[in-house]
């Protein structure tokens, strides 16, 4: 299953599908699939793929079952390729620095699982992350004698190099690696991820970002950001089907990166050779479906056919508006500081742009007004505690409408007194 070095061109026949799809459907709300009776404000969970971009991937996989000897065996890692090449581009990055994977959670799997760490070592981490991947570096930690080190950096984050020397505060000689997300899961921050990238650096420790929540929703730059590792989502503000993501790394630091399913791309003389023994690895674990990072091109054309960045400008309006009229309702503080008294010197405003969290009075059964909230309204979104505060947490992606967030904050308007504590 070596690449044959023929150009497969993939780039004309995902074009002519997304023009056909596109033209049958000319608003933009209603190229999404999702139920049109359902106000969905979570975008941020698993994301929505256009029907345009669903069209390929359905055509990807039908032309996989069609002949899959000839698709997996012969033509396979020219797809690949093709797709990678697309995406760094997207992503300012080179080729052959990104393989794709299932999941950002998948990524952070396999480096958590390739660092050599021994007893004593240290992973510094913030309390804001994932649970899932907190999940992993436990794991591995517990396995190895290592130690992972939650650094708790308070909201709202006023000033970057504050939170910067913050969190630094946890850093020692047995810092191993410094594991933190692009833009946050439970709190909707975006961290100072360069600042701190650039101090790990230049200390000689080794950096990895969960960028699940960043790419498509903010601009990225994988060389600029000076991460050593960094994986992230396709399926989420990318617009791309389930079961895409990609996992960046450093040429200087591909090396240290082992295979999480040692197959064909690994050991003496492998049968899968594409040039870069960081893509032999982890390109392929055995028979799958890889539709869905094959229609990730089909993603990126989609975006820029549609103009993403007035869309996402559009859409951080919006949050904007939300935002406010759940702290008019509640009259609790931000946990992001007001755009005029934002210290720029160290990042950008922690606020994305299309996912935001409102503080909640405390609530008495948080599961229960969730669930109040979609089978009484209709509305989907997600409500979290996180450091003993809760939060709703809203997604604003292009199929949302200024009636959804009235929806929103008429629903927990009325819900509200009935579970304050």
């Amino acid at each position: 299953m070596r690449a044959s070095g023929k150009s497969v061109d993939c780039k004309s026949w995902l074009l002519v599908r997304i023009l056909k799809a596109t033209l049958l459907i000319p608003d933009i709300k209603d190229l999404f699939l999702l139920d049109p009776e359902v106000v969905f404000l979570n975008h941020g969970s698993f994301g929505a793929c256009p029907r345009p971009v669903f069209t390929v991937y359905q055509a990807w996989q039908r032309r996989l079952e069609e002949q899959p000897v000839l698709f997996l065996g012969r033509e396979y890692l020219d797809h690949d390729h093709h797709a990678r090449q697309v995406l760094a581009e997207y992503l300012h990055a080179e080729t052959d620095d990104l393989v794709f994977v299932t999941n950002a959670t998948h990524g952070v799997n396999i480096i958590a699982r390739s660092i050599n760490l021994n007893p004593g070592d240290e992973i510094l981490t913030s309390n804001h992350e994932y649970g899932a991947c907190d999940r992993a570096w436990d794991f591995v930690c517990r396995k190895r004698g290592a130690k992972y080190v939650r650094q708790s950096i308070s909201l709202p984050i006023s000033a970057p190099l504050e939170a910067v020397d913050q969190f630094w505060n946890s850093v020692t000689p047995r810092t191993k690696l410094i594991f933190l997300s692009h833009i946050t899961s439970p709190t909707a921050q975006r961290l100072p991820i360069e600042t701190i990238c650039s101090r790990a650096r230049q200390a000689g420790i080794l950096t990895l970002i969960d960028g699940a929540h960043a790419p498509g929703e903010i601009p990225i730059d994988l060389p600029g950001l000076g991460v050593d590792f960094y994986t992230g989502n396709c399926h989420k503000w990318m617009l791309g089907p389930k079961g895409a993501a990609f996992l960046y790394a450093r040429p200087d630091v591909q090396s240290l990166v082992e295979p999480l399913v040692a197959s064909w791309g690994w050991g003496e003389n492998p049968t899968i050779t594409t040039g870069s023994s960081y893509v032999d690895y982890q390109v392929w674990s055995g028979t799958h479906d890889p539709s869905a990072a094959l229609s990730v091109p089909a993603a990126i054309q989609f975006m820029q056919t549609h103009r993403w960045d007035e869309v996402r400008q559009e859409c951080h309006e919006l949050l904007l508006q939300a935002l406010a009229r759940i702290g008019d309702l509640n009259g609790l503080p931000s946990p992001y500081p007001a755009e005029r008294d934002f210290d720029y010197q160290a990042g950008p405003h922690p606020l994305p742009p299309q996912m935001g969290v409102a503080p909640l009075p405390p609530i008495s059964d948080l599961e229960a007004l969730k669930s109040r909230l979609y089978d009484q309204f209709r509305i989907e979104v997600p409500l979290i505690e996180w450091n003993g505060q809760h939060y709703v947490r809203i997604s604003v992606q292009a199929y949302n409408s200024l009636e959804d967030i009235k929806s929103l904050v008429g629903a927990l308007e009325f819900l509200l007194p009935q579970y304050r504590v």
